[in-house]
């Protein structure tokens, strides 16, 4: 049924509506998309801050950066690695000027199967960002669901009041054990779910309902509010309105600028697909993992250790790449180039 367009102008628009169900987070390191959607909160990553690090509107955050890595001293890795901390930080204390809620900022990718490196880099960007007048209560620290990194998570929160963001969460023993350390926020991944599947499977399309990254969600979502758990879900890795009209009702959503305008611009009903309620009356069993149950109920799951691995290292890629583009700008100026 078509909607006039005299009701079309008085329906709210769909990212309205969704606003309504779902906590809207803003998956960008670009201030004017924040300026232009307002979210609550904004998530950032090696790879949206690579973007953004090169864009000429933000070159006076990378020189200040640069200055900071130049002025600690130390090996020219030292400086490099203090110079890469800095930008993260601050990105994160501009982005925060512009959202009333919370900014997530990520450790170093290639730390994640390092539980102890994980909890010395997230305490150092708290202190960089208490620097900058930023208090931890306005920061998640987004470590990767590893078990290491989600024992890092368990010791941030409890130990430091540090609330963490567990982010490449593709299975649901990844979710379980998250809830069971008692870590603020997980962002279990959508869009890359599909993607393996439309990449290993027969099947190239799928409704937003038989989403498989949509499906995973909503389980772990149902799974969290049958249970108690306090842990906040928000859905990540979007590749269509699709996929986040379906969730619906989902505590948050982390979505791209793109994706963001789409929703802006349409006009169409939007209800809760998600509820506490609903969730309650689910036959989900609830079940403990240590360790070892933890690494075989992942491990069991093809896609989901294929697409940690692949995530980790292109997070890791990225970061590599920032880091060759800070060396540059930090030594080669000193050659005379």
């Amino acid at each position: 049924m078509s909607v006039s367009p005299v009701k079309r102008q008085k329906m709210e628009s769909a990212l309205d509506q969704l606003k309504h169900h779902t906590t809207v987070v803003a998956d960008t390191g670009d201030f004017n998309a924040i300026d232009e959607y307002k979210p609550l909160d904004a998530t950032t990553n090696p790879s949206l801050i690579l973007a953004a690090a090169q864009m000429p509107a933000y070159q006076n955050l990378v020189d200040d950066a640069v200055a900071y890595g130049k002025k600690l001293g130390g090996s020219e890795e030292e400086q490099i690695k203090n110079a890469s901390d800095k930008l993260f930080v601050l990105f994160g204390a501009e982005i925060l000027k512009r959202i009333p809620g919370r900014v997530s900022t990520e450790v170093d990718a290639r730390l994640s199967f390092d539980k102890e490196g994980m909890i010395q880099r997230a305490r150092r960007l708290i202190d960089l960002y208490k620097e900058v007048g930023v208090g931890k209560d306005r920061i998640l620290i987004k470590l990767s669901s590893t078990w290491e990194g989600i024992q890092a998570g368990r010791v941030l929160e409890a130990e430091y009041g540090i609330h963490c963001n567990m982010t490449l969460l593709f299975s649901f023993a990844q979710a379980v054990a998250c809830a069971e350390a008692g870590v603020t926020l997980i962002s279990p991944f959508v869009g890359r779910i599909l993607d393996w599947y439309v990449a290993n499977g027969d099947k190239k399309t799928y409704e937003p309902s038989e989403d498989p990254g949509v499906k995973s969600v909503t389980k772990i979502y149902n799974y969290y509010k049958k249970f108690g758990y306090k842990t906040i879900v928000m859905g990540a890795s979007f590749r269509n309105t699709g996929q986040i009209k379906a969730l619906t009702g989902c505590d948050y959503l982390t979505i791209s600028p793109k994706l963001l305008a789409e929703l802006s611009k349409e006009h169409i009903k939007l209800t809760p697909t998600l509820s506490v309620k609903e969730a309650q009356a689910c036959n989900l069993e609830k079940i403990h993992l240590d360790e070892k149950a933890f690494r075989w109920h992942h491990n069991e799951d093809q896609m989901a250790v294929e697409k940690l691995s692949d995530g980790i290292r292109r997070f890791a890629a990225d970061a590599v790449k920032l880091e060759r583009m800070l060396k540059e700008r930090m030594f080669s100026t000193e050659n005379g180039k």
